[in-house]
């Protein structure tokens, strides 16, 4: 193929994948249901994979707290192989059976909290061996899988299996697989924190300011809500230090 071609067949593909993650919607709600009472119980949400699926696990946890202002250890990345797998494969790491659950239990894993597999076949053993632990533990579990009917869905409580079909490059789940677990992942955390009023109207109000853009975009937000100029605006957010507090405390 020329490089057009590549290029609009990998798109094509790549539009399959949206309406895939459309048929699983119920049971991504019985999922999103399921850690909402979790957390709002005290619990936390664990993401565990291997490769590109424990990645994307782990980099939609580290998005919870600049995005929604919730504490680091609230949603939690973990990966075969430890955080060092993140940049390199770490060979072997996914065929323990064992490791999964001992990296849990490095954090003192208990019946308040969630863990959702992920892993686009649905077979690595990382992952598998651990959602059994956890339900031989009295642990909510789901998953994240792209095959239908694999070991890792039965072994989920509340399974998401969004069948994407043939990858583009056979057997790279870093595609469309990876898309669709992106996909799932920001509709789980984002509905989340949306039930747990991390997000007022559509607006990020628990958002940490951690650089100069999101200052200002915290400043615009105050402006929009409470129709005032943007230096008052960026007084308000200076003296109370959150979107969401100057916003309440205004006139108050």
């Amino acid at each position: 193929m020329s490089v057009s071609e590549l290029l609009f067949n990998i798109n094509n593909e790549d539009k399959t994948v949206p309406l895939a993650v459309e048929k699983q919607i119920p049971q991504i709600e019985e999922l999103v249901k399921e850690i909402v009472i979790k957390l709002k119980s005290g619990g936390r949400l664990f993401y565990l994979g291997a490769g590109t699926s424990g990645r994307l696990g782990i980099v939609d946890a580290s998005e919870c707290p600049p995005t929604f202002g919730v504490p680091h250890d609230l949603v939690i990345g973990i990966m075969a192989g430890g955080d060092k797998a993140m940049r390199k494969a770490v060979e072997f790491a996914e065929d323990s059976t064992e490791q999964g659950w001992k990296d849990l239990k490095e954090f003192d894993i208990n019946k308040k909290d969630v863990v959702i597999g992920i892993a686009a076949s649905g077979t690595t053993p990382y992952v598998i061996g651990a959602l059994k632990e956890c339900n031989s533990n009295g642990i909510s579990t789901g998953c994240i899988t792209c095959n239908s009917g694999s070991p890792l869905a039965k072994e989920s409580q509340f399974p998401v299996e969004v069948v994407v079909g043939p990858e583009f490059v056979t057997g790279s789940s870093r595609m469309k697989a990876g898309t669709a677990q992106k996909l799932v992942l920001n509709m789980v955390t984002t509905s989340v924190m949306i039930q747990l009023g991390h997000v007022r109207g559509n607006r990020m109000v628990d958002m940490q300011l951690s650089n100069n853009k999101l200052v200002d975009r915290g400043v615009k937000m105050i402006m929009k809500e409470i129709n005032v100029t943007y230096p008052e605006a960026e007084k308000l957010l200076s003296e109370y230090k959150s979107v969401r507090n100057a916003i309440d405390n205004y006139n108050k």
